[in-house]
């Protein structure tokens, strides 16, 4: 499970940014969300622009908007995703709302249209 201290506020500003903020996102921004998949999710998950998953369960990141919108993350990242990649469980991290910003800022850079 992920779980998330997200200020009501500064989720509601997610929301209403929504998967677009990417685009808006400094260079530095996308760097501190890349540096956050590579740290908590590299291990199951390719978070690049290329690549196959280590475990083949786990999809692509730069897949994720084709699964559904980006936008949808923000809540459960907020509340917390329990997911598990048959066999091989999430692991448990917090992120605060700056992180979880840059997290989805970086995601969004990275999607295949």
């Amino acid at each position: 499970m992920i779980r998330f201290a997200a200020r009501p506020l500064a989720l509601l500003a997610l929301l209403l940014l929504g998967a677009g903020a990417a685009q808006a996102a400094s260079p530095e921004t996308l760097r501190r969300g890349a540096a956050i998949a590579r740290a908590n999710c590299s291990t199951c998950h390719a978070i690049g622009r290329t690549g196959a998953s280590p475990n083949p369960k786990s999809p692509p990141f730069r897949e994720l908007s084709r699964r559904y919108p980006l936008s949808n993350l923000e809540e459960a990242l907020g509340e917390g995703i329990v997911v598990g990649h048959e066999g091989v469980e999430m692991p448990q991290f917090r992120l605060d709302t700056a992180q979880v910003e840059a997290l989805l800022a970086y995601l969004g850079s990275i999607q295949k249209r």
